[in-house]
């Protein structure tokens, strides 16, 4: 009866061993739901888990899927207590944001903002400033090939004015009322055929009146301060020149009317005269007192230097008498 007593402890001894208590099955148990509701990782045990392929669709049920809640929904739950903070990317565009200019701070036209600095005077054909149709710098206007059809609204300040290559017809009193400090008016290769007796003379300062290529049957009267007056390829006539339109211009020094319509040499001439460029007219005679003063021999001209005559219809070795006064005899046909 000893033998069987001793296996039946045996077998309690061994099963004491083996199989946990129930205290032990309830740690364990209590380890398990703190590891996936607790927010410690002290609690975290793996243990002998292994996560069986063969289990895997008893593990993760993928059929209650719908029932998560969409992004938007979790979004919407999300309850702020109070505001991040800004972050440097805010702050800088903040600061940039702040320096900036409103592109119109006093309701002004944006050309003003453009020629900010500039007296605006406003070209009428297309609307705009001056100083944006032509260039302006410091105190000389720019306005060549601009397409003019007139003289544009100039500041007061212009000094030198450069309106080649355009289509401008008419010089008109207006133009350049205002305009004393003007020194130098280029208004090459237009088509200018009358300016207004009242418009140059006006402009007590001016030095260098420059109309080459236009289509001037006429001259106006000059201001008397000239001193380079430039009218070649134009179709002026003797009749367009007034009697003694040059004698009282005491500065005039560069005199050029080539290239046009003209039958006689234009006089009396200015003292100050330097250069007299007549050639390709239609110039047949020269008179004694073109150049000199018939009774006065003993008078000369040391100035007037260049004389140009060639290209015309007359025969200067017919009056030797013209020429006594001239430190050389003019360039042209003497045979």
């Amino acid at each position: 009866m000893r033998f069987p007593a001793l296996l039946s402890l045996l077998a309690l001894v061994v099963q004491e061993a083996g199989a946990p208590s129930p205290q032990k099955l309830e740690r364990k148990r209590r380890e398990e739901q703190g590891f996936w509701k607790g927010s410690s990782y002290l609690l975290l045990h793996m243990g002998d888990y292994i996560l069986s392929l063969d289990s895997y669709e008893e593990n993760m049920d993928l059929s209650s899927s719908e029932e998560l809640p969409e992004y938007e929904d979790r979004e919407s739950k999300v309850k702020v207590t109070s505001l991040a903070p800004t972050s440097r990317v805010t702050s800088t565009w903040g600061t940039e944001a702040s320096r900036t200019p409103s592109p119109n701070p006093t309701g002004t036209r944006p050309t003003e903002t453009l020629t900010q600095g500039l007296p605006l005077f406003f070209v009428p054909a297309s609307g705009l400033p001056t100083c944006l149709v032509c260039v302006c710098l410091a105190s000389t206007v720019y306005c060549d090939d601009a397409e003019l059809d007139s003289v544009p609204p100039l500041p007061q300040t212009t000094t030198y004015l450069y309106a080649r290559f355009n289509r401008i017809s008419h010089i008109r009193v207006e133009d350049f009322t205002g305009l004393t400090k003007l020194k130098r008016l280029d208004l090459s290769s237009n088509s200018i055929s009358s300016i207004d007796d009242d418009a140059l003379c006006q402009l007590h300062a001016l030095q260098d009146l420059i109309l080459p290529e236009n289509q001037l049957a006429a001259l106006p009267i000059l201001p008397s301060g000239i001193r380079v007056l430039d009218v070649r390829m134009n179709q002026l006539q003797s009749s367009g020149i007034q009697a003694g339109a040059f004698q009282e211009l005491e500065e005039l020094q560069f005199l050029y009317l080539a290239d046009n319509l003209l039958e006689s040499i234009p006089g009396p001439l200015p003292l100050s005269l330097r250069v007299l460029y007549l050639q390709n007219n239609r110039i047949k005679a020269v008179h004694a007192d073109a150049f000199c003063h018939p009774e006065e021999h003993r008078h000369t001209r040391q100035q007037l230097e260049d004389i140009r005559l060639d290209g015309n219809p007359v025969h200067l070795g017919l009056y030797p008498d013209a020429y006594f006064c001239l430190p050389r005899l003019p360039t042209g046909r003497f045979s």
